[in-house]
C-alpha cells in the first residue's frame, strides 16, 4: 500500500458533523497501518469541555483494542488536499503506546513523503 493509498483510506471516513451543542466531530480523519498489516481508522472528537480527542488516538485505540500496539506508518487528514502532522500529544501518545514505536513508525506528511517518529519527537517525556 502506497502513501497515497493509506492517505485515501483516511479519508473514507473524513465526515465532519455537528453533534449536540457547539460539539462536532469527523473533521480529522487518521490511517494508521499497524505492524502486520491491519489498517486502523479513527476520526477526531472536539468537546467544549476539552475531553476530546484527535484521530490519531481513535485509530489507535481501534488498533490497542484489536491487540496491537505496534504502528508501521500512521496519516491524519483535514479537508481537501490538506495532510497533517501529528500534535505533540499524538507523537508521545504513539510512543508510549509501544517503545518501538518511537524508531520503527513513519509518519506520513504527503504522497511522496514520510518521516520516522523519532524525527518528530526527538525528546520523549521519559528520556533521561
Amino acid at each position: 500500500m502506497s502513501h497515497a493509498d493509506l492517505i485515501a483510506r483516511a479519508r473514507t471516513v473524513l465526515r465532519p458533523r455537528v453533534l449536540w451543542g457547539d460539539n462536532n466531530a469527523g473533521d480529522v480523519a487518521c490511517a494508521l497501518e499497524s505492524a502486520s498489516g491491519a489498517v486502523y481508522l479513527g476520526v477526531c472528537i472536539d468537546v467544549s469541555s476539552g475531553m476530546g480527542f484527535c484521530a490519531e488516538h481513535a485509530a489507535i485505540a481501534a488498533m490497542v483494542t484489536a491487540g496491537e500496539s505496534r504502528i508501521s506508518r500512521i496519516v491524519a487528514v483535514w479537508g481537501e488536499d490538506t495532510v497533517l502532522p501529528p500534535c505533540g500529544r499524538c507523537r508521545e501518545f504513539m510512543y508510549q503506546i509501544d517503545r518501538a514505536n518511537l524508531r520503527a513508525t513513519l509518519v506520513v506528511l504527503g504522497q511522496d513523503r514520510a518521516v520516522s517518529l523519532a524525527d518528530l519527537l526527538p525528546h520523549p517525556y521519559d528520556e533521561v
